[in-house]
């Protein structure tokens, strides 16, 4: 090897390698403010090797008052149910988009490129679901976000029009069905797209708390993002009662640092799936972006 590809390898590992820290540090520094003392915080403020040392932001969060357990199981489950059933029923609308041999393929298709540009609004959104009777149940969770994200419709859509139609052919020829030509051959060669979306659903189910604030007002079904939300703004509104001396109290409520704790809390689910998915993520997403 010549100098010259040394040097560029060298400072493309520098290069990297700096981009890396930088990217790494801010994560670093919510880990250390979420152990960091209230006090200290205020004192002087946000510190990558904190003064003083403190789990009092984990201890109201873990074994205060608040259900955190439960509603940690609660998004556990909303999400793997709701990312399974959302990614098989857009599977299903995406395989009837590019079978050629289905008519209407193309009307349909614009019907749901419509649903990307014109929004019905919160009121009949809120209507509809109150009328299916999913409020205050678990199903509310799920249901109102399964109806299929047209863009991941189409990913899937642009995906399985790669596929050769002689497959769809032969399969005909042998006798198989729509359903078995869709499970058993479109599905298994579409995983790096399938892959994408799941992560796609995964994190937008796992993230979601609008659905709890219009549909949910028992705290058994809260999830995690929604009873979090909620404490930390508890907890905002007790400090800002104390400073104006609505209410009589000394003791200082970490809420610095139980922002910075509830970031570690909520993320950890995403870092540990994110990197079974991530050898399809970039194929599935740029194939299933090609026009066809």
């Amino acid at each position: 090897m010549t100098s010259r590809p040394k040097l560029f390898n060298t400072v493309n590992a520098v290069l990297i390698g700096t981009i890396s820290i930088l990217c790494i540090l801010p994560m670093l520094l919510v880990l250390m403010v979420s152990f960091t003392d209230e006090a200290s915080i205020k004192q002087f403020g946000y510190q990558l090797f904190p003064t003083e040392l403190s789990l009092d932001a984990y201890k109201l969060l873990l074994f205060g008052s608040t259900p955190l357990y439960r509603s940690y199981m609660i998004s556990i489950f909303v999400t793997v149910v709701g990312t399974i059933l959302a990614v098989t029923v857009t599977s299903m609308a995406g395989y009837t988009l590019a079978a050629k041999h289905i008519r209407y393929r193309n009307r349909l298709g614009l019907f749901f490129f419509i649903t990307m540009v014109f929004n019905t609004g919160l009121v009949p959104w809120y209507l509809i679901n109150l009328n299916l009777g999913l409020n205050n149940t678990i199903w509310a969770l799920i249901i109102p976000s399964l109806v299929f994200n047209p863009f991941n419709l189409f990913l899937v859509r642009n995906y399985m029009s790669q596929i050769p139609a002689s497959l769809t052919e032969a399969a005909k020829i042998d006798g198989a069905s729509d359903f078995y030509i869709a499970f058993r051959i479109f599905f298994p060669l579409c995983m790096p797209v399938l892959a994408t979306i799941t992560l796609f659903y995964g994190i937008a189910y796992w993230n979601n708390w609008f659905n709890a604030i219009m549909l949910v007002d028992n705290e058994k079904l809260y999830p995690l993002q929604y009873l979090l939300f909620k404490l930390n703004s508890e907890i905002s509104m007790i400090q800002q009662m104390q400073s104006s001396g609505a209410i009589l109290g000394t003791q200082t409520l970490p809420q610095e640092s139980v922002k910075m704790a509830t970031a570690i809390l909520t993320i950890g689910p995403v870092v540990l799936f994110y990197p079974f998915l991530q050898r399809y993520f970039i194929k599935g997403l740029l194939i299933g972006s090609l026009k066809e």
